[in-house]
């Protein structure tokens, strides 16, 4: 019996640990299983690897050690972020106004969304335009209005847009509001140089770029001060409660290396193979319309509507002949509704339930590629049938 082909395109969703990263971790599983925060030299040995692993990343963003604190995931990170800033603002007579766009992972959005309901914290949200870019006026004159912090995110993790980080950081700082960004989408294939970005928080989440799930990171710049939004012990200087993964973070910290040694290599590959569908998709597959920034686009990341097709059925049909894709979000998938994102871009309802996000990863071949194009091609000529029936 002829095994049926499987083609994962959904990088953006999760990435497989790479096996150079899986050797690293095993140890940290199997014999240096010490609690990092204990004195004796099983303890010793498991903070040290951490403290390793803090150097490594540290050098990777061009920051310094002290400034990095390990969390459970990327959206902890954002969690962390958000909460902690807008209490300490609040705490010590700081404006309470968060900022946001509407192209938010639900991570920064509906934090920002709690905040406001919950807590009275003042909320705005930055226009964006149809390809998803932060309106940089309409950003620069809430900022003038007065904020405490502004969050946006470096790439959107459902149409792939990258926004002018730099350039929104040092809008922000102008005004006197600190600036975050989650940078969860654009790790390992966009710069994170702190420096150069200007951010003062960043997070990052290991499953985007060839680490294990679970652990993540966030960027503190020196000084700014963070409630913690976690009652516990005194870890990570007493930013968060909990004890330490010491394997997951031996694995981030090493898969984070990796990707900025290669990285030069596999952003062109996935370059390559992201032109390549766009190209094929847009040229070969009826109603197919191209969703972000046609160039401003993460290099893995492809998006598109099929205006009248229920992207859930799409996503069932392409499962069904071996593709794994997504219809936006991977934190949206099966929902019905029509997609937020696409709404905020300028799409109506009924393009909107219409979304596909294809994303390439190191494994993807031009066979994959030019199978998924004539497989789309069959699958939305079908849909389409069954619609006009």
């Amino acid at each position: 019996m002829t095994q049926k082909r499987v083609v994962y395109l959904d990088h953006s969703a999760s990435t497989p640990v790479d096996p150079r990263v899986m050797d690293v971790m095993l140890p940290y599983f199997t014999d240096v299983y010490g609690n990092a925060s204990s004195s004796h030299r099983f303890g010793r040995k498991a903070e040290q690897a951490i403290e390793d692993a803090r150097e490594k990343m540290a050098a990777v963003l061009n920051c310094k050690s002290s400034e990095i604190v390990f969390t459970s995931g990327g959206s902890e990170s954002d969690n962390m972020a958000l909460r902690g800033v807008a209490w300490h603002l609040r705490e010590h007579g700081g404006h309470p106004k968060l900022v946001t766009m509407p192209l938010e992972h639900s991570a920064v959005g509906k934090t920002v969304d709690q905040l406001h309901d919950v807590m009275a914290f003042e909320q705005a949200i930055v226009p964006v335009d149809r390809f998803g870019s932060v309106d940089s006026a309409a950003f620069e004159q809430i900022c003038a209005d007065g904020a405490g912090l502004a969050s946006i995110i470096y790439a959107n993790n459902e149409v792939g847009t990258i926004e002018p980080i730099a350039d929104l950081a040092r809008i922000a700082h102008q005004h006197g509001a600190l600036f975050h960004t989650d940078a969860v989408q654009g790790a390992g294939q966009l710069s994170l140089d702190v420096q150069t970005l200007a951010v003062d928080l960043m997070s990052l989440s290991a499953h985007k770029f060839y680490g294990p799930k679970g652990v993540g990171a966030l960027y503190i710049r020196d000084g700014i001060e963070l409630v913690p939004t976690q009652s516990g012990g005194s870890h990570e200087n007493g930013r968060r409660a909990g004890t330490h993964n010491t394997p997951l973070i031996v694995g981030m910290a090493y898969a984070l290396e990796l990707a900025y040694a290669e990285i030069e290599a596999h952003t062109a590959h996935y370059q390559t193979m992201r032109d390549q569908l766009i190209h094929g998709v847009l040229s070969g597959v009826k109603n197919a319309q191209l969703t972000g920034h046609p160039e401003q686009r993460l290099p893995s990341h492809a998006s598109f509507i099929f205006e009248g097709i229920d992207s859930n059925l799409l996503l069932m049909h392409l499962d069904v002949k071996g593709i794994a894709a997504s219809g936006g979000s991977a934190c949206k998938t099966g929902n019905p509704e029509p997609s937020n994102v696409l709404m905020a871009l300028g799409y109506n309802e009924q393009e909107a339930m219409g979304g596909l996000r294809l994303t390439v990863g190191r494994q993807t071949t031009t066979d994959d590629i030019e199978y998924t194009i004539h497989a789309l091609q069959d699958v939305v000529e079908r849909l389409y049938n069954l619609v006009r029936v």
